[in-house]
This record gives structure tokens, sequence and C-alpha cells, in this order.
């Protein structure tokens, strides 16, 4: 599964280029996935495990 930086920062000191990574894409489409899941009155404790088996379903779909 490709999980690349959700919002990379590219770095250029002059000589050679660094990307600083932060937030990965899976945990970016968790983040919103679990606001719809929040939205729709989920049950707290499984609402993290659902958020990302959608985040890792959107990757998939990103690889189709």
């Amino acid at each position: 599964m490709n999980n690349p930086p959700a919002f990379p920062m590219c770095i250029d000191d002059g000589e050679t280029r660094k990307y600083m990574i932060g937030m990965t894409l899976r945990d970016y489409f968790a983040a919103k996935a679990m606001q719809a899941l929040i939205d729709n009155d989920g049950l707290f404790s499984e609402i993290p495990t659902q958020a990302y088996a959608l985040a890792d379903a959107m990757l998939k779909a990103r690889e189709a």
C-alpha cells in the first residue's frame, strides 16, 4: 500500500534536496473519516479502528 506524506515539505539547502515527512496520507484520510463517523453517532471506542479501515480502503482505491 502506497502511503506517501500528506503534506510534504521540500527543503533545498543548495546542494541536496531533502524532504521532511509529517502526517502520512493514511493518517490524513483517517482523520477525515473520523469526523464523519463522529457526526454519525458511532461508538467512540470503535471510531479509530473504523477510521483507519476507511483510510486503508481509500489508499487501496488510489492504486486502482
